[in-house]
């Protein structure tokens, strides 16, 4: 008897990056090409406005949920029936990537995968085969160069692509897909927050758990609590008040990440994530080729209407003074220990749901970032702030200094 073998994907052997301030390793300062930078990387040359015009034909609407979530035609909560084993939650972004393939729709699907060594190290993988998005399900920490496998895909004649990716690979990507000669280009975004090194989530790991080695999923749930699984099927559930951040390193979340202002992959044809879904999955269509993605699993999605409770704002307001008491780092939770079990109950009760669950963690990423560019890199300030961000901000008094507006007004 022949035993099948599992489809991998290709994890073709990759440059070593470029040095770059504020980078998180998209992938282009490895290419052919390492110059693209400056005009892909929206740390250094943001152009949120000029490329939501050219995805999908207009900026986002400030009068809307939009200001909050980038352009949009729709969202639903959604799950994939049945969840994919493996899946980080029910499999709905890599079922879209197996659909393509499964369709001929394009050559190849640019993803993440685990690496071979450890599971919960990113691999940017080419997946030629439908079998091979498997390989791709699940949380990876770290940072993927996808983009890298942009040289390669060409090399092979590839002009037809799909590409997995998280705003900072989506913004570069965006930036240069007229420049690479594509048929056909459809792009499934997932939403990103803070990112850290694989390192140091094995720190973090074991921060919370006494075998961390058999940790199998890690997920940072609406309710307020992380949750984790073990290989023999135990589960654990820790109330996001009580996480260790005060014994993490001040480096944890990268500088990068903590001034990122696209939280919600805006410039992707379809964002899938969870932030709103409630306990399900959060289904964005951006645009008709978003649409059109979205239609490949229609079929075989359980779909329900956007829910949104709570209010959000003593939540931000709070953040934000965390942030400014904080010198550096993350902000701690300064509750005693003995109040920190009635404050997580009382945020699962009474904290955000839904939209407004969402509303909150955009508007706590987009004070974190201009916090974190006016401590630690103000001469960027300027550029990387975009206008949208500094009106959400504004609701809570965070405004431009006068020789901040002054140089925005000159740009």
């Amino acid at each position: 008897m022949t035993l099948a073998l599992p489809v991998l994907p290709h994890m073709p052997e990759l440059a070593a990056p470029k040095p770059r301030d504020l980078c998180t390793d998209c992938g282009v300062s490895r290419s052919s090409d390492p110059s693209r930078c400056g005009r892909a990387c929206q740390f250094i040359d943001p152009r949120y406005d000029e490329l939501e015009r050219a995805v999908h034909g207009r900026t986002r609407d400030m009068g809307s949920d939009e200001r909050w979530f980038g352009p949009f035609a729709e969202m639903r909560r959604a799950r994939l029936v049945p969840a994919r084993e493996g899946a980080q939650w029910t499999g709905i972004t890599t079922r879209i990537g197996e659909r393509l393939l499964e369709l001929g729709f394009v050559d190849a699907v640019l993803a993440t995968a685990s690496d071979p060594q450890d599971r919960w190290a990113p691999r940017p993988v080419l997946v030629t085969e439908p079998e091979g998005m498997a390989a791709c399900r699940g949380m990876k920490m770290g940072f993927s160069p996808v983009l890298a496998l942009l040289d390669e895909a060409a090399a092979r004649g590839f002009r037809r692509l799909a590409v997995i990716g998280i705003p900072c690979q989506v913004h570069a990507l965006r930036a240069l897909e007229q420049e690479l000669g594509l048929e056909r280009l459809y792009v499934i975004g997932t939403p990103c927050s803070d990112n850290t090194t694989t390192a140091h989530f094995h720190q973090f790991l074991a921060l919370l758990t006494d075998r961390p080695e058999q940790v199998t999923y890690l997920e940072f749930m609406p309710d307020y609590h992380v949750e984790l699984r073990f290989r023999d099927g135990s589960e654990r559930r820790i109330p996001f008040i009580q996480l260790p951040l005060a014994s993490l390193p001040a480096d944890f979340m990268p500088l990068t990440c903590r001034s990122c202002f696209d939280y919600t992959n805006a410039l992707a044809d379809v964002t899938v994530g969870y932030m709103a879904g409630e306990g399900e999955q959060w289904l964005v269509v951006r645009n008709a080729r978003g649409r059109e993605l979205a239609n490949l699993v229609d079929e075989e999605l359980d779909l329900a209407p956007m829910g949104s409770k709570g209010n959000r704002a003593g939540a931000v307001r709070a953040f934000l003074g965390a942030l400014q008491r904080t010198a550096d780092g993350l902000p701690a939770r300064r509750a005693p220990a003995w109040l920190k079990p009635l404050i997580g109950r009382m945020m699962t009760a009474f904290g955000p749901r839904g939209l407004e669950f969402a509303r909150t963690r955009v508007e706590m990423k987009v004070l974190e970032g201009i916090v974190t560019l006016r401590r630690h890199r103000p001469h960027r300030l300027r550029r990387m702030v975009p206008s949208h961000a500094w009106r959400l901000a504004a609701a809570y008094g965070l405004t431009p200094t006068r020789r901040e507006h002054d140089a925005m007004e000159n740009r």
